[in-house]
């Protein structure tokens, strides 16, 4: 493939799933991302290629969550944020929303022993107060029974638009200008950090998408600066652990710059 011999003789990483990232090797546990986030997509469409309802894509879909959390956490990787809910998904027919809303519920109620068990800790960031009040109840009790927890920090994006998070935020920082704790020159990007949903998070470092989509979707805009991107024709019910490690193998074999040319690094 002419595709494939052009990024290996440039030494770029294919920007799509291929079987060029799928050579023998192992993962290097020192060069695996701190935060890792994933836009889980292509369940309706699974269902679909079942000749089921969605709903049961969206089903298969809470158990891959359950099996990619896990591995990650013994992998060691510090941070996952995973897409499950955005702002734009109200749109969808209501039916499905109240499905979603009631499998979430459901999967909060069977996730915290699992998690207590992982010492994985569980959080939330979006626009919360949006949420129905059940599935609110179930959240907040599961973050605080794992509030203690110190493996992965799984973060559940609900309810969720990046440019609703920077709007947020700008509002937040306007008016502390407004009140006189803050001036404009005082405005970094440390002070925007404290000012975002994820403000104890650190950067993406590999943003992995499934469905084969290679978009963003309105997805933690900010924190996705420098970030690796990997997309995958992979619908996720069929993201396996294993499909999982490619998706690491190829960020592991990137070259990240951050502005620099290679002779700096």
């Amino acid at each position: 493939d002419i595709n494939i011999f052009r990024f290996a003789k440039k030494n770029i990483p294919l920007p799509l799933d291929s079987n060029f990232a799928d050579k023998p090797m192992n993962i290097e546990k020192e060069m695996l991302p701190k935060h890792l986030a994933i836009i889980m997509d292509g369940n309706g469409r699974w269902a679909k290629q079942q000749g089921k309802q969605r709903i049961f894509g969206h089903e298969k879909g809470a158990k891959i969550v359950r099996e990619i959390i896990q591995e990650a956490s013994q992998l060691g990787i510090p941070y996952l944020t995973l897409y499950a809910f955005s702002t734009e998904n109200w749109n969808r027919p209501k039916l499905e929303v109240e499905a979603l809303m009631h499998l979430l519920s459901r999967y909060l109620q069977k996730e915290v022993a699992i998690m207590q068990k992982n010492n994985i800790r569980l959080n939330a960031i979006g626009d919360l107060e949006s949420l129905p009040s059940k599935v609110r109840k179930e959240l907040y009790k599961a973050m605080e029974q794992t509030k203690d927890n110190t493996s992965t920090t799984v973060s559940l994006a609900l309810a969720y638009g990046g440019q609703q998070e920077l709007l947020q935020m700008t509002q937040q920082l306007a008016r502390k200008v407004q009140q006189g704790l803050l001036t404009p020159e005082q405005i970094t990007p440390q002070e925007i950090q404290k000012a975002l949903y994820t403000q104890e998070i650190p950067p993406v470092d590999l943003l992995i998408r499934t469905s084969g989509e290679c978009r963003i979707s309105n997805f933690l805009l900010w924190q996705i600066a420098y970030a690796e991107l990997y997309f995958t024709d992979v619908l996720w019910p069929d993201f396996t652990p294993e499909q999982l490690h490619k998706a690491l193998l190829n960020y592991q074999n990137r070259e990240r710059r951050f502005g620099k040319t290679s002779e700096q690094l």
